[in-house]
C-alpha cells in the first residue's frame, strides 16, 4: 500500500528537480547573454577622448545603452534590457526574462513560467 504512494513522491521531487534544472540553465544562459552585453556596452561606450584629455576612463552612456540593446537583442531577443548604467566607472547591464517550467504546470497551483533576472558588469583598467 505504502510503495504506489512512495513512487508518487519520487516522480513528484523528480519533476520539480528538473524544473529547478531548467531554471538554473536559464539563469545562467541570461548571464552569459548579460555579459555579453556588458561588455559591448563598455566597448562602445568607453570615451578615449576623455581618456587622453585627463587620464580617467569615462562611458558614454548612450552609446553603451545602444550597444548593450544590440548585442542583447543578438544573443538573447527572448530578454528584456531593464537597464543600463556606469556605477563605480563600471558598466552594469540588468536583464530579465522568463522561463518555462517543465513539469510544474502539471501540478495544481503549479507556475508555468518563472521570472528571472541577471546583473552584469564590465569595466575597463587602466
Amino acid at each position: 500500500m505504502l510503495m504506489p504512494a512512495a513512487v508518487l513522491v519520487f516522480v513528484i521531487l523528480g519533476a520539480f528537480a528538473v524544473d529547478f534544472a531548467a531554471i538554473q540553465l536559464g539563469q545562467r544562459e541570461m548571464v552569459a547573454d548579460a555579459q555579453a552585453a556588458a561588455n559591448d556596452a563598455a566597448a562602445a561606450g568607453y570615451d578615449s577622448a576623455a581618456f587622453y584629455e585627463g587620464g580617467e576612463i569615462t562611458f558614454d552612456p548612450a552609446a553603451a545603452s545602444r550597444a548593450a540593446a544590440l548585442s542583447l537583442s543578438a544573443n538573447g531577443p527572448e530578454y528584456r534590457l531593464r537597464s543600463v548604467g556606469v556605477e563605480d566607472g563600471a558598466i552594469v547591464v540588468v536583464v530579465e526574462g522568463t522561463v518555462e517550467t517543465v513539469f510544474s504546470k502539471a501540478v495544481p497551483g503549479g507556475p508555468d513560467r518563472v521570472d528571472i533576472e541577471a546583473r552584469a558588469s564590465s569595466d575597463l583598467d587602466q
